[in-house]
């Protein structure tokens, strides 16, 4: 069997690395050593250099002069500006979502929904069936560049909720929000559906902060 390439294994590096750092495990701040990783992940130190060049594009990891790199740190400033970015690029992916969905991008709406609906808050799947459902409202939209900003950033805004984990969730009806966001872009209506995505991150957007600032206090 062949020995895998460079580029494979940077790839491989790269997907674990990444998951790592959007979950939590690897903390923001922290320096981030390659031949500590190398040993982590089982491969050299050149496909890691190239996963972490790769993440640090995607603003997961900093690229220090000439010493190295650190996984980003987070901070409740850099978090209010992720949520303002994402809620204006969000804003005209759903819009264009809704203008050129068909009858498949409403089904996957409708099931992406019902799946969430039957996901108990508390399960590790949750937090994958969220993010599914953010992405099948968006998913119609046509540009590939756009929706692919809307990831990265969907991304980064998963690191801040994995920071928080720890903290109490608000009692709030996320269903319900989930709902009426849904209702309103299959029965086409942008202005309100907008309208409701953005009230709805800046919902989570105002325990987050709250979980980051004990954070920092602590």
């Amino acid at each position: 069997m062949a020995e895998p390439s460079v580029d494979t294994l940077a790839t491989q590096i790269h997907r674990l690395l990444r998951q790592d750092l959007l979950d939590g495990v690897l903390a923001p701040g922290i320096k981030l050593k390659v031949h500590d990783l190398a040993a982590r992940y089982g491969a050299g130190p050149s496909p890691v250099r190239e996963a972490l060049a790769s993440l640090s594009s995607e603003g997961l990891v900093e690229r220090l002069d000439q010493r190295g790199f650190r996984a980003a740190p987070a901070s409740v400033a850099e978090f209010d500006e992720l949520v303002r970015a994402r809620a204006w690029v969000e804003e005209v992916a759903l819009r264009e979502s809704i203008t050129a969905g068909d009858a498949a991008w409403e089904e996957a709406v409708v099931l992406a929904r019902f799946r969430l609906e039957r996901m108990p808050r508390e399960e590790a799947g949750w937090e994958a069936a969220h993010i599914a459902f953010h992405a099948a409202l968006l998913a119609a939209c046509p540009s590939p560049t756009l929706l692919g900003f809307c990831g990265t950033l969907r991304d980064r805004a998963a690191r801040y909720r994995a920071l928080a984990r720890a903290v109490a969730y608000p009692s709030r009806d996320i269903a319900a929000e989930h709902a009426a966001i849904a209702e309103a872009a299959l029965g086409r209506d942008a202005a309100q559906a907008v309208t409701l995505l953005a009230a709805h991150y800046r919902a989570t957007a105002g325990w987050l902060r709250q979980a980051l600032a004990r954070r920092d206090a602590a």
